[in-house]
């Protein structure tokens, strides 16, 4: 069985990402099979390649492989395209034709948009892959078929299965093996990889010389999402090898070309940086903080609720001149001020006074000083930073991962913070 660095560089195949790794491994492992395979991954991530791999790597390789896009054929002709027809089986029927099935008997079929089958057809299409019989269209007489079959989709086939668009024990049948391609934005590690390999390429198509990135432009590259992925990527550097006048592509060049690039659903600076010259990128880094310390609050008030349910306690009136000024807005994110829940005759007038939670006598309480944690943004994404890499064991792959920002941002990012690891 080759292994998956050769399959990579015979089907010209790049990038070092894990979940690209493990889609191809099961790809290798599969093909010496007959099972059949569900390859699902958005649109432009490189489905139809990997139904290449299974075929060239099967017993099959030497017969014929044929890709069908089944979104781009109409209702009425898909079946005949798929199973043929009979003469005058339909208008325009002038002789008999046979359809796929027929004609790559023996070999690969590989169905893309399987999704968008109609219902019809995907019946007959459950038939051959249960006991390879199917019937032209206009004809009586069942015929066999010995095809495998590699179906690929960019949708949930389960939620059309609920909403009633497509057989579940079709979706059951095609389902045996499944392989799921990432997507551009899954495996960042690959894309300046990808950018390199375009611009080599089309620099050989177009006879000049390759195209390069800045700094700033490849953060701009890696923090993209690339809804059309490896398709859309290509296409940028196609056009950015053409149409740029600098072989040294700066984030204006990028935007030209692609003008939704800075808009990735989080802050970002896109170039310059603070008083020391150091620019740093605290959009996930910020943002998942802000998530937990908000989860964090959450789970104060769930705590504090159910101790005073729990022990029955009061909060009292006379702890306005201790000093401490808690918010009372939570009191308007529950029903329970409606409820028995505090046996105090005066909640009515607390609604600007603490809540303290003392088993001392009510006038016997202590001041508490409040400390304000910082503020600063640095020592938020320091402190992140260096969650992560605890959590990982100060593997920065993973912790990039979880940060959601690149190796080599993280690897500055550490530098710049002197973080040991």
């Amino acid at each position: 069985m080759e292994s998956v660095q050769s399959i990579k560089q015979r089907f010209g195949i790049y990038g070092r990402s894990e979940k690209l790794n493990q889609a191809l491994d099961t790809a290798i492992r599969v093909a010496v099979t007959d099972l059949t395979v569900l390859i699902t991954g958005e649109s432009g991530s490189g489905k139809e390649v990997f139904s290449k791999v299974i075929h060239s790597l099967s017993p099959r390789k030497h017969n014929q492989f044929i890709a069908v896009n089944c979104g781009a054929i109409p209702a009425g002709t898909i079946n005949s395209e798929l199973f043929g027809h009979e003469k005058g089986s339909f208008t325009g029927a002038t002789a008999d034709r046979k359809g796929y099935f027929e004609t790559v008997d023996g070999g690969t079929i590989f169905l893309d948009e399987i999704g968008e089958m109609p219902m019809d057809t995907q019946a007959f299409l459950l038939r051959v892959l249960e006991s390879g019989e199917f019937i032209r269209v206009g004809s009586s007489k069942v015929l066999k078929t010995n095809v495998r079959i590699i179906a690929a989709t960019n949708v949930n086939l389960l939620d059309k299965v609920r909403k009633g668009r497509f057989r579940e024990d079709l979706y059951y049948r095609l389902n045996t093996v499944p392989i799921r391609v990432p997507a551009l934005k899954e495996r960042r590690e690959d894309i300046l990889l990808l950018f390199r390999k375009f611009a080599q390429d089309f620099a050989e198509k177009y006879r000049t010389s390759p195209i390069e990135l800045t700094e700033q432009a490849a953060e701009l590259i890696e923090s993209y999402p690339w809804p059309g992925n490896i398709r859309e990527l290509r296409n940028s550097v196609e056009q950015l090898s053409v149409l740029s006048d600098q072989k040294l592509i700066s984030p204006e060049s990028l935007l030209r070309i692609i003008p939704d690039i800075h808009h990735n659903h989080l802050p970002r600076k896109l170039e310059g940086g603070d008083e020391n010259g150091s620019s740093f990128h605290e959009r996930e880094i910020l943002y998942k903080l802000l998530f937990d310390m908000k989860q964090d609050l959450n789970q104060l008030k769930n705590m504090f609720f159910q101790l005073v349910q729990a022990n029955d306690l009061e909060m009292p009136t006379s702890m306005s001149e201790s000093g401490i000024k808690p918010s009372m807005n939570v009191l308007s994110q529950s029903n329970w001020a409606t409820t028995p829940l505090i046996s105090n005759p005066d909640l009515n007038v607390m609604q600007n006074t603490p809540v303290v939670i003392s088993s001392k006598p009510k006038n016997d309480f202590q001041a508490v000083e409040l400390v304000d944690e910082t503020l600063s943004i640095e020592e938020m994404e320091k402190e992140m930073i260096q969650k992560a890499l605890k959590k990982f064991n100060g593997k920065r792959k993973d912790a990039a991962e979880e940060l959601g920002i690149s190796e080599r941002t993280l690897y500055r990012k550490i530098n710049l913070y002197n973080i040991e690891i």
